[in-house]
């Protein structure tokens, strides 16, 4: 048995990475009957026939997600550009909600600020806890950053098609030559030139570029009970014990702490404005549902 991991999956076949290069191989027919899929990420063991192998067990994962399809992420890497496409706060918010209920640590990064200013996102990310800065594939800012997260750590790229991903991964390391598109003038985001998800060694660590999207529900993959909302805003943390009544929402009730640090300005509204659109949402989401 040879153990691996998993830098990329496409139609069936699973590359493994180990010692001796990248193996290309097939799953055991036993996880489909367990409704299990290997994961890019994954840690392996492979058993090896000539050139090609076989997935013969998957080690235990500390975490995994849906969207982006992954295994194992120490820090998730959310792309947001300023312009062409324009950030959707919600969808931004959605994806840390994910992320920190998994125990990945989420990242914002801002491109094409050079096109518009995206400080108010920076700042606003920055605020609640959550590790904010601009980069740029093409000047060259905030890639040294990028460099050092990536060091020692399993982390993934996402966000919407036409942010840049590419771009900053082939600034990262140009050794990738990942391909790139160009915006859709016409509808306004990018082309998904990222057709899987793929993961890659450099910089003293792993990232995984995944493809862009154009719309995401979050909540549709990955569910969060109402009750538990409340904990995937970090910034919130300070105040939910602090509330008048228990089973507090945080959403309109008198003698509420965390309204109250929105209204002294602690917290970002565009935030709280996503918190809010997200428990109306979970309020639909069935414990049961969570279970596999």
């Amino acid at each position: 048995m040879i153990e691996g991991i998993i830098v990329k999956a496409n139609s069936g076949f699973y590359y493994v990475k180990c010692d001796s290069g990248v193996i290309e191989c097939r799953a055991r027919g036993i996880f489909r009957k367990q409704k299990i899929t290997p994961l890019v990420g994954d840690r392996v063991r492979i058993s090896q026939t000539g050139d090609s192998g076989t997935v013969e067990e998957i080690l235990p994962r500390k975490n995994s997600m849906i969207r982006p399809p992954v295994a194992n992420i120490d820090i998730l890497f959310i792309i947001v550009s300023t312009v062409e496409p324009e950030p959707n706060m919600l969808v931004i918010d959605k994806m840390i909600a994910a992320a920190e209920q998994k125990g990945i640590e989420p990242a914002v990064i801002v491109t094409k600020n050079d096109l518009k200013d995206g400080s108010d996102i920076v700042a606003t990310y920055n605020k609640a806890g959550i590790k904010s800065f601009f980069a740029s594939g093409i000047t060259g800012e905030g890639i040294e950053e990028l460099k050092s997260l990536i060091c020692g750590h399993i982390g993934a790229f996402t966000g919407n098609s036409g942010v840049g991903k590419s771009t900053l991964l082939n600034r990262i390391d140009p050794s990738l030559s990942l391909s790139t598109g160009e915006i859709s003038k016409k509808l306004g985001r990018g082309r998904h030139t990222t057709r899987l998800v793929e993961l890659f060694e450099t910089c003293g660590g792993y990232i995984a570029d995944t493809p862009g999207f154009s719309s995401l529900d979050t909540f549709k993959f990955e569910p969060i009970l109402k009750e538990d909302l409340q904990y995937v805003f970090r910034e919130f943390e300070p105040y939910i014990n602090k509330c008048r009544f228990t089973g507090c929402s945080h959403t309109k009730e008198t003698g509420c702490a965390v309204l109250e640090a929105l209204k002294n300005g602690e917290i970002a509204p565009s935030r709280h404005k996503s918190y809010c659109e997200m428990y109306e949402e979970a309020k639909n989401i069935k414990a049961w549902q969570l279970k596999k």
